[in-house]
């Protein structure tokens, strides 16, 4: 298998009249994934080594984003989202391999400029509910 250009992974949200539309100006993408462990360790392990409960830890999943600020249509979405503090719904696609979609909530939204630079932006969104994967 070849390997991919990051250009090419897109953030997505959906916009009112149920379209997804790209995050416009992002130059890096990060999708993570995590779950939280429940520790059942006792007395009885063996030899004291910890033991985990399978499947009942909390799974989530993060994604962040940065780069030029362009005041498209997307920066609205993700503008009037965060202040609202609600659930939108977006999608990650890695090219040739799937696209990860649910519900997220934007917890930073920060913009920034130099005097002799771009404008730019960076956000982080977490999971909000359950996720689906579709392969490519």
């Amino acid at each position: 298998m070849s390997a991919k250009a990051g250009r090419d992974v897109l953030i997505k949200f959906k916009n009112e009249a149920g379209d997804f539309i790209s995050i416009a100006g992002l130059r890096a993408k990060t999708l993570r994934f995590n779950a939280r462990t429940i520790d059942v360790t006792d007395s009885a392990s063996i030899e004291a080594w910890r033991e985990l409960l399978p499947g009942a830890g909390v799974k989530s999943a993060e994604i962040s984003g940065a780069g030029v600020f362009r005041d498209q249509p997307s920066d609205m979405l993700a503008h009037e989202a965060f202040f609202a503090q609600s659930a939108k719904d977006c999608q990650f696609i890695m090219p040739s391999f799937g696209t990860i979609e649910g519900p997220f909530l934007i917890t930073a939204l920060s913009y920034a400029g130099e005097y002799k630079g771009e404008a730019s932006f960076e956000l982080t969104l977490v999971s909000a509910g359950a996720l689906s994967f579709n392969a490519a």
